[in-house]
């Protein structure tokens, strides 16, 4: 049973449920237009399920944090959509660079869908949440969450180090898209850490904070990554 808490904590404002719901719109809003603005393939395709899968996560921690009934299905929802975002972005980065093994890739996504499984199906993976009032913390199953942010945090590291890696032999263009790249990556990671230090007890409302942030990717993706990777496509051809 998912225990469901509320607390009031003013302590992170820019975690907020309206600011989640204006982020939520705000990266829908980069969806439909990277719909409409570009033409629909492979690399298309990839960006336009980051940026909606980064929409549903920032709709189900609303959801948590406004309704009580259904909590602990969005909670699923939630962890659903960000379990496969390293993945996708390790994809993307092969897409854009246009070479390198596909065992990366497979692997990925292979390690994302079984932790999709677990939290979709698994009926002991969430233990309770909190909704902080800035922010959701999600309590998982004893050892589930030592394993699942090692996963999440591997592959993150392992995109950055890809990207820069074929970064170095890449066209201009595919340089730049697969810089912005690694940069995306690591907007994942130090923000968070360094809210974390700043504030050691938000240790543990990682994917939420981790969501509020990655706003700034979706933006260098639909704005930065995407027009350059495109750029790039077109001129091999």
């Amino acid at each position: 049973m998912l225990k469901i808490m509320k607390k009031n904590d003013t302590t992170f404002f820019c975690f907020s449920p309206p600011v989640m719901i204006a982020t939520f719109i705000i990266e829908s809003a980069m969806l439909v237009y990277t719909v409409f603005r570009y033409k629909m393939n492979t690399l298309t395709r990839l960006a336009t399920a980051t940026l909606g899968l980064l929409a549903i996560f920032q709709l189900a921690e609303f959801r948590v944090c406004d309704y009580g009934n259904g909590a602990g299905m969005w909670a699923r929802i939630g962890f659903i959509a960000i379990t496969m975002l390293p993945p996708l972005g390790i994809h993307l980065v092969r897409v854009i660079a246009g070479r390198g093994p596909r065992i990366a890739v497979w692997l990925a996504y292979l390690s994302g869908l079984s932790f999709a499984g677990i939290f979709g199906l698994g009926r002991h993976a969430f233990h309770s949440h909190v909704c902080a009032g800035n922010y959701a913390i999600f309590q998982l199953a004893p050892h589930l969450g030592g394993i699942y942010f090692g996963y999440y945090y591997f592959w993150l590291f392992m995109g950055i180090g890809l990207a820069l890696y074929y970064a170095s032999n890449a066209s201009v263009v595919k340089r730049e898209a697969l810089i912005l790249q690694a940069v995306g990556f690591l907007i994942f990671v130090l923000p968070t850490g360094i809210v974390n230090d700043l504030s050691p007890k938000t240790i543990s409302g990682i994917p939420s904070i981790m969501c509020g942030f990655a706003v700034l990717y979706a933006l260098l993706l639909t704005f930065g990554i995407l027009p350059r990777a495109a750029k790039g496509k077109a001129s091999t051809k």
